[in-house]
């Protein structure tokens, strides 16, 4: 028997989780499942009785992206076979809908009815590990670029709205990043401060739940958290990015099938390896890196990477998110003798012998790095060494997890630190890019603006 049954889905175990939160509901109680009917039949006889069906809306729903984000969205969700009759997920043009009534009903118009032009994909469907739960997930094509859509999960539930990536970057746009995120009160104020940005999409470079690849309830409560809180300003939910970190991994590092909930949730975006760039038009492309946590650093990733900026090198943007830092602001970036008389790595050693390189190489404006629970800025850096063209690392992971940075800064290459919990809004103007970061209660912590990048490759060396 499954270790996981439907009290841990309805969120009735909250207080075990030990985690200080409040994970699904008011005041720390979960909220209670509305009935759903059990099969089409049912549904049939309730409607003719004239019965009011309740609204199907899954607790974990998700929007995310396997490709292009400006003509595509996938929409996600865990549930239970059978809590609701139809998981067909109808979707349309935000413009085009003027009734919030059954997607197949006809819209009054004064010349003659019409139907909405509603399209619809049935969702697949698979086994959430450790659980009887399944998700669910149809991905969204064909749609227009930076068009506001809505969608519905069969025909009676609500509807919900997203907007597609533009097709140019023409006008100016935002989204954010962080990591190390947690399901504490820190990472639920840090949500709703994200959303109140209004931003295209966020990435979590990752450490999402710290499930550890052992415990479904964090899993579930993690996209409980992120469900109920990433809607902006405007009512639309916000599609999530991440990649790969070490709590997301039973044991930190391992192999595939240790990644127990991040690979049945993610993999339609990383099918076969931890790595895989989503490119959204000819204008953003992020680079999503796996630190050694299922594939290694060295060798096959790293040749990928070299394959993959050389392809984008004339793109305006193109962002590298990885999860252990290449330059730490709270670990020891230096070798050290351990007890048993053998090396102990320091941490980002390998990313600095195997990816900083490719980074300089092709002129990586932003590195994006997470695991060390504190806020850094770094010096533009080539060569590891301050330099005005060189690749800024930013980041380091306190969306709800906390550190100290450390005093000294052994490779000097740290220009700003802090403890904060912070995330970072960053905004991307034709060729230019800002970073802001804010912490919890939105108050700008640093910022810093990246140049154009120069045509083809640049050299590494001088200043």
């Amino acid at each position: 028997m499954r270790s996981a049954n439907r009290r841990i889905f309805l969120g009735s175990s909250v207080a075990s989780l030990g985690t200080g939160s409040y994970l699904f509901g008011q005041n720390g109680s979960p909220p209670k499942a509305p009935y759903q009917p059990k099969d089409a039949a049912t549904e049939a006889i309730l409607r003719r009785l004239g019965a009011e069906l309740p609204a199907f809306q899954p607790q974990t729903l998700f929007l995310t992206w396997h490709r292009d984000p400006t003509t595509t969205m996938v929409v996600q969700w865990i549930g239970v076979r059978g809590e609701t009759p139809d998981t067909t997920v109808f979707f349309t043009d935000d413009s085009r809908v003027t009734t919030r009534k059954d997607p197949l009903a006809a819209v009054d118009s004064k010349a003659k009815p019409t139907i909405v032009p509603w399209r619809s994909v049935l969702p697949q469907a698979k086994y959430f590990p450790m659980t009887d739960f399944l998700v669910y997930r149809a991905e969204l094509t064909g749609l227009s670029p930076g068009t506001e859509h809505v969608f519905k999960i069969g025909k009676s539930s609500p509807t919900w709205r997203f907007r597609t990536m533009p097709r140019k970057a023409t006008d100016s746009f935002s989204f954010i990043s962080g990591g190390d995120c947690g399901v504490n009160l820190a990472c639920l104020e840090n949500n709703r401060l994200a959303a109140r940005q209004n931003p295209m999409f966020a990435v979590i470079g990752g450490d999402l739940g710290y499930d550890n690849g052992r415990s479904p309830e964090v899993s579930l409560a993690f996209l409980r958290n992120y469900s109920t809180t990433m809607v902006d300003t405007e009512g639309r939910l916000v599609p999530l990015v991440v990649c790969i970190g070490n709590h997301e991994v039973n044991g930190g590092y391992g192999a595939r099938d240790k990644a127990t909930f991040f690979y049945p949730l993610f993999d339609g975006l990383f099918p076969e390896t931890g790595y895989n760039t989503l490119d959204f038009g000819d204008y953003l492309s992020l680079v999503l890196l796996d630190t050694g946590h299922t594939s290694r650093v060295e060798g096959a990733q790293t040749d990928w990477l070299d394959r993959t900026l050389a392809a984008r090198k004339d793109h305006p943007h193109t962002l590298v998110v990885n999860h252990v830092p290449a330059y730490p602001s709270h670990r020891n970036p230096l070798a050290v003798l351990g007890k048993d008389g053998k090396t102990v790595h320091g941490t980002g050693e390998n990313q600095r012998k195997h990816w900083v390189p490719l980074f300089d190489k092709y002129r990586v404006p932003v590195v994006l790095e997470h695991h060390d629970h504190t806020f850094k800025r770094t010096k533009p850096l080539i060569g590891g060494m301050e330099h005005c063209n060189g690749v800024q690392y930013l980041g380091d992971g306190s969306w709800g997890r906390l550190r100290i940075p450390r005093k000294d800064d052994q490779l000097n290459v740290l220009m700003k630190t802090s403890d904060d919990y912070h995330i970072s809004l960053h905004r991307l103007e034709g060729n230019a890019r800002f970073h802001l970061a804010m912490d919890h209660t939105g108050k700008v912590m640093d910022m810093v603006q990246t140049g154009q990048r120069r045509a083809g490759l640049v050299a590494v060396g001088g200043s």
